[in-house]
């Protein structure tokens, strides 16, 4: 792969810096050693700029080389509530937490490619580095552009990438077009009559009535939306009664909802509640629907994902491709495409165990792809 010689000179460097983060992992908002390491990194780089704190624990860099126009490379630096079964020398020394999503190697991948703009200031404008905090389920995304980031650090655009298992090692795999779902979740409280389970006809069954809806819910998947359009709909906990022979009060149910098209999310939502209430109704039940809206679903745009394909090519070769797989997952860099032009890619981790898994590792070999991928970004949408 044709990755940038003085990126390429840092591999020992950037595997020290990703293995120790990979140590150390933090939760959402409490990346203060992830944050800190970050922070001390990029002043030692020369970066011109560098600020703390924004969004909670994130942190943004800024290089600067005379006027032009502003671009924008973000990295997640949050772990996840999962003990580590690697066994490698480096793994988690901090019990119950684990990056098990790779943002170890994003973060790194980022702090390479800044390492490298510091020092050739090879464009003209502005380079922003977004190292953000809490991806996983805690809008970290959503917490910085509220704190003001684009007001305080104006950009044109911007451009992301997150490791993909399985896919070849080194592939820069981007498209235009949805990637990745929304994901709203729910919970249904359901109450009924208890009674003895000897007597049925006693109570108001909340466990026979939260089975209907759990079946009743599809009916929004295979009736109400449209075919040629994704939408998943999953019950994912149901919880009632402690007795074999005790009819409950109450059941619960939790879930979540997957779609791309916000059309299908407005309908999905209109519908849920009437479609829980309606069931519940006809069984004398009462049901409470908790809906929470979560990441809207994340969309390329269509200039910046060829703009980034070609220089995907320029990076990993025949290697790049435009048969980018969405997926079913959620990602909180949608809402900063919402609010700026940009795309999101892929970069292939080889084999490895899928992202969430105790097993999983982040590969080390990918890190001057990605790095050099970030870096040809910011210079070529920044061209002298």
């Amino acid at each position: 792969m044709p990755v940038n010689n003085r990126i390429a000179d840092m591999e020992n460097e950037l595997t020290e810096w990703r293995r120790d983060i990979h140590e150390n992992p933090e939760l959402a908002y409490e990346e203060k050693r992830t944050a800190s390491k970050v922070a001390e990194l990029l002043r030692s780089f020369g970066v011109d700029e560098v600020v703390e704190g924004i969004g909670g624990t994130g942190v943004v860099g800024r290089i600067s080389n005379g006027k032009g126009g502003s671009v924008a490379l973000r990295a997640d630096m949050d772990a996840l509530p999962i003990t580590e079964a690697t066994n490698c020398e480096y793994s988690s020394k901090n019990k119950g937490k684990m990056h098990a999503c790779g943002h170890d190697g994003h973060t790194t991948m980022l702090l390479g490619a800044a390492k490298y703009l510091a020092e050739t200031k090879n464009f003209q404008g502005d380079v922003v580095l977004v190292f953000q905090p809490a991806e996983e389920g805690f809008a970290g995304a959503k917490a910085m552009i509220e704190d003001g980031l684009f007001e305080r650090f104006p950009v044109d655009e911007i451009y992301g990438m997150h490791n993909f298992p399985n896919l070849k090692e080194g592939t820069l795999a981007v498209a235009p077009g949805p990637k990745l779902a929304a994901a709203d979740n729910f919970v249904i409280e359901i109450k009924g009559k208890g009674s003895h389970g000897a007597m049925p006809s006693n109570s108001i069954d909340p466990i026979l009535c939260a089975s209907a809806i759990t079946q009743g819910l599809q009916q929004l998947v295979s009736r109400n939306s449209d075919p040629q359009k994704t939408l998943v709909v999953t019950v994912a906990s149901f919880h009632s009664g402690d007795a074999n022979n005790v009819i409950p009060d109450s059941a619960t149910l939790t879930g979540t909802v997957r779609y791309y098209d916000t059309s299908i999310g407005d309908m999905t939502r209109d519908r849920f509640k009437k479609i829980v209430n309606g069931i519940a109704s006809a069984h004398g039940a009462i049901a409470s629907v908790n809906y929470i809206v979560g990441y809207p679903p994340t969309i390329n745009h269509e200039r910046e994902s060829k703009f980034a394909l070609e220089v995907a090519k320029e990076v990993s070769g025949a290697l790049a491709t435009d048969n980018q797989t969405p997926m079913m997952g959620s990602e909180d860099f949608s809402y900063f495409l919402q609010k700026k032009p940009g795309a999101y890619a892929w970069i292939g981790n080889g084999d490895s165990a899928p992202l969430h898994n105790p097993k999983y590792d982040f590969n080390d070999s990918i890190l001057t792809v990605g790095s050099s991928f970030l870096a040809k970004i910011a210079e070529t949408c920044l061209k002298k």
